[in-house]
C-alpha cells in the first residue's frame, strides 16, 4: 500500500531534517489609462473576493511557502485553480514556519474569522522532527477539528510522517493518527502533504525539505484532488 512505502521514500529526507522553521514586469511603463484600467480590475477583484466564502490552510512552513514567492506558495496556487475552474472563494494563507499543532491551535480563532466556508489543515511536521508525543498531537488537531465543525465549517485534513529516527513505533503511530481523525470526525482527508515530492531533490529546495515551485505545484494538485469535491458546485 501507498502508505507502507511513505517511511523508505522519506528516509533521504528525514535522515538530514534540522528544522522545518526556520517575475520580471513589462519594459513599457504603462500609460494613465491603462495603469487606472489595471487598479480597478485589481479593486473588483478584491471586492468580490472580500464577499465570497474563505477556504483558511491553517499550517506550518509547508503552507507559508518557505523559500518561495508568496504566489508560488500552495495556497496561492488552489487560489489560482479556484479562478481557472470558475469557483468564487478566497483563499487565506495561515501558514506559520515552525508552527506546531499546539501553536496552530492557539491562534485558530483568529484564523476562523469571516465567512469560512473550509478549513485546510497541514499541521503536525514539527510535532513529528521535534518527537513530540503522539497523544498530544492528537489532542490539538481534535480540538482544532472540533471547533471548526461546531461552526459549521468543513474540514481537510492533511497527513504527514514523522521522521525514521524516532523508532518504528513512533513514527507507525504518528502516521496513522491523520487516518484515524479523518474516519472519527468524517473529514475529508490527503494521506500525506508531501505525497511525490517528500525525497526527490529536484522537486525541493536547497534545504531538501520543502518544496520548489515544481514541488508546489505537485502539492497543490494533491490537495486540489481532495478539496474540489467539498466545493458549492453553485459557486461555479
Amino acid at each position: 500500500m501507498k502508505l507502507m512505502r511513505m517511511p523508505r521514500i522519506l528516509c533521504a529526507l528525514l535522515i538530514v531534517l534540522p528544522l522545518f522553521v526556520a517575475a520580471c514586469g513589462p519594459t513599457d511603463e504603462p500609460g494613465p489609462e491603462a495603469a487606472f484600467g489595471a487598479t480597478a480590475r485589481a479593486d473588483v477583484q478584491q471586492e468580490r473576493l472580500a464577499a465570497s466564502p474563505r477556504i483558511v490552510f491553517l499550517g506550518d512552513s509547508l503552507t507559508a511557502g518557505l523559500g518561495l514567492p508568496r504566489p508560488q506558495a500552495v495556497p496561492s496556487l488552489i487560489q489560482e485553480r479556484l479562478r481557472a475552474e470558475g469557483y468564487a472563494y478566497e483563499v487565506v494563507n495561515a501558514g506559520v514556519s515552525g508552527d506546531t499543532a499546539a501553536g496552530g491551535l492557539s491562534r485558530l480563532d483568529w484564523s476562523l474569522e469571516g465567512d469560512v466556508a473550509v478549513l485546510v489543515i497541514e499541521l503536525g511536521a514539527n510535532d513529528g522532527l521535534r518527537g513530540l508525543p503522539v497523544s498530544q498531537l492528537r489532542q490539538n488537531l481534535s480540538e482544532i477539528i472540533t471547533r471548526a465543525q461546531q461552526r459549521g465549517i468543513s474540514v481537510l485534513l492533511t497527513g504527514m510522517e514523522a521522521p525514521p529516527n524516532y523508532g518504528i513505533a513512533y513514527t507507525s503511530e504518528f502516521r496513522h493518527l491523520f487516518r484515524d481523525l479523518a474516519d472519527q470526525y468524517e473529514v475529508a482527508f490527503v494521506p500525506f502533504f508531501l505525497e511525490g515530492v517528500a525525497g526527490i531533490p529536484s522537486l525541493n529546495n536547497a534545504d531538501g525539505m520543502h518544496p520548489n515551485a515544481a514541488g508546489a505545484q505537485i502539492v497543490a494538485g494533491t490537495v486540489w484532488r481532495a478539496l474540489e469535491p467539498m466545493l458549492e458546485k453553485q459557486d461555479r
